[in-house]
């Protein structure tokens, strides 16, 4: 049988829609981790607005799910609002003006995603934004705040539908961080990880985290 790997570029033999995008990465300040993959053939293009003079970076965990025309816009979106006009002279040729000072700038920081994070179809992640492990996403939504674990967010700006479990469960998920596992105790932990019933699971759980 062959195993995971999370250096391959295509995970489904003979499709090209659908890649891990952490092998494909050339820009330094965008960092991915294993597994996650995009509803693409690349995965650059969705990261937008992003200046390497402004230094913000894209950081995003392991086995995220990020579906087709989802876009991660960055700081250099931006515009200075603190001033008479909030026109962009100094980004484009022939305007006699430099790049403002950062803390002149609406700038956000890094944009981090967590670990097992589903994020829907056309949705946009804006800058800066501090998305938890294991939230979900819903499709078309723009999310403008940061996202706790285990959540649900929907809707233009995003608000949050639910919590996807119990505050214990979450806490319990939080400490088990199976996406930082070997790929021989992940294919173990599958039935666990993809039982849906919860209180079962978070039987096992605590048995598990107990040893």
């Amino acid at each position: 049988m062959k195993k995971p790997d999370p250096n391959a570029i295509h995970p489904i033999v003979g499709y090209d829609k659908e890649i891990y995008a952490k092998p494909t990465i050339r820009n330094p300040n965008i960092v991915v981790g294993d597994f996650t993959y995009i509803a693409d053939s690349e995965f650059e293009s969705h990261v937008t607005h992003h200046y390497e003079w402004l230094g913000d970076k894209l950081i995003i965990g392991k086995f995220c799910q990020i579906a087709a025309g989802v876009e991660f816009v960055m700081n250099g979106a931006n515009h200075q609002m603190n001033s008479l006009s909030t026109f962009p002279f100094y980004t484009l040729e022939g305007w006699e003006m430099k790049p403002p000072a950062l803390e002149l700038l609406p700038f956000k920081g890094d944009t981090i995603i967590g670990n097992d994070v589903w994020i829907g179809q056309n949705a946009v992640i804006l800058p800066g934004v501090h998305i938890g492990d294991g939230a979900i996403i819903g499709a078309n939504s723009v999310v403008g705040s940061n996202v706790a674990p285990y959540t649900i967010v929907v809707g233009n700006p995003a608000r949050t539908l639910r919590k996807r479990f119990d505050d214990e469960l979450i806490e319990l998920m939080l400490r088990f961080k199976w996406w930082d596992r070997s790929i021989e105790e992940i294919n173990h932990l599958i039935p666990l990880l993809t039982n849906s019933d919860l209180k079962k699971a978070k039987t096992q759980l605590e048995r598990i985290l107990a040893q």
